[in-house]
């Protein structure tokens, strides 16, 4: 009788597997996306950044765009992939005032950027002041005021404002923690790390509060990638054997992620509840990168601790567009000649090609909770 009611329970749980998968593909009706709106760091960052901190320059961008375009990668990232997908142009820098339109959206997202405002800056370890907190206040004044601009300006103000309607109709995405966990690492205190991330998460969660009760209904919500397999961690660290998973990531710093995410995933779900009128998608972005790196050479890239841009030999490094007095030898930290080989352009980003691998995965639902593609994320699946 034990494993009859087994048996049931099983083909019940597996029914529904089957029927989400089935009704992603047959019964649901396209998501009509109007807009885009990102809050997120480096990963994601379409040149926030280089508008408030640096120039852009050249390498990064000159694989797709041919020009610097304040991306920390040789072409587009997961975030101009999925714009790409649902239709809508590349999002423009909420920080950027120089040929922009946030008709169709805008990004917050800023490299150096972390959930939780950090006692550091910029310019002592590369921390951006703005933090999730931050974005979250840019984007209600960006709300407010193109909002009063929409309705009071010339029709020459409002083709480059988002309408008023559209914020619902949006796709709210969050790329962002990496630079939290950079920070736990970089602290070296273990205790004190495992008691901040149920706060960490904490802080992501009262962000998409925020949104929904301005009228948010759709978030696609990414956890963070496997800092342990990045090259800059992998070169620049006396490695022993037993440090090292069976893809030559280091296991205590990917142990950090994955506990960042079982507790976002966790918050996701409880988000579920609290936000009835809400679809919430939370993406594993560790996932698909780590089966990237693991699968490197039979996808046709070489082997994913090498480094496309810049110069890291003999313990000297100099970072990608860089110059640097070696020796006496001025060192220019330049550009491989075949980016679309490399998982990792500059030792912390991904290659456009990979980030082009990655998001291809993530966009048809195959690294997502609930498994659904991202043109049907606005419903509400899970069970």
């Amino acid at each position: 009788m034990e494993n009859v009611k087994v048996l049931i329970i099983f083909t019940i749980v597996a029914f529904s597997v089957l029927s989400v998968g089935s009704v992603g593909l047959k019964g649901l009706k396209t998501c009509n996306f109007r807009a885009l709106y990102h809050f997120g760091d480096s990963n994601s960052d379409t040149g926030g950044g280089s508008a408030a901190f640096w120039i852009a320059g050249l390498p990064p961008g000159e694989t797709f765009f041919g020009r610097p375009v304040g991306r920390a990668s040789d072409g587009r990232l997961i975030i101009d992939f999925i714009a790409e997908h649902l239709g809508l142009p590349y999002l423009s820098p909420y920080l950027d005032s120089i040929g922009t339109s946030f008709r169709h959206g805008a990004n917050f997202a800023i490299g150096g950027s972390t959930i939780r405002p950090q006692n550091e800056s910029m310019m002592l370890n590369g921390v951006s002041p703005f933090s999730l907190d931050v974005q979250i206040v840019q984007f209600d004044n960006f709300k407010i005021r193109t909002g009063y601009f929409y309705e009071h300006g010339n029709a020459g103000h409002r083709r480059d404002l988002p309408r008023p309607n559209d914020f619902s109709k949006a796709l709210y995405i969050f790329d962002i923690g990496q630079n939290d966990i950079a920070a736990g690492l970089r602290k070296k205190n273990d205790t004190d790390f495992h008691a901040s991330v149920p706060d960490i998460v904490e802080r992501l969660a009262k962000a998409v509060q925020n949104l929904y009760e301005q009228g948010a209904r759709t978030f696609w919500i990414h956890n963070t990638g496997p800092i342990g397999c990045l090259p800059v961690s992998l070169h620049y660290h006396d490695i022993r054997p037993e440090e090292l998973d069976e893809q030559g990531c280091l296991k205590a710093q990917n142990a950090y992620c994955k506990e960042f995410n079982a507790k976002l995933k966790d918050r996701v779900i409880k988000l579920r509840a609290e936000l009835p009128d809400a679809a919430l998608t939370y993406v594993d972005i560790y996932a698909a990168k780590y089966e990237l790196i693991g699968n490197a050479k039979r996808e046709g890239f070489v082997d994913a601790a090498n480094i496309c841009c810049g110069y890291h030999e003999d313990e000297v490094k100099v970072y990608c567009g860089k110059k640097q007095n070696v020796n006496g030898t001025e060192i220019y930290a330049g550009s491989c000649e075949n980016p679309w080989e490399y998982i990792s352009w500059d030792g912390v980003h991904y290659s456009e090609a990979a980030n082009h691998w990655i998001a291809r995965r993530i966009l048809n639902g195959s690294f997502t909770d609930p498994p659904l593609p991202i043109k049907h994320a606005c419903h509400k699946t899970w069970f």
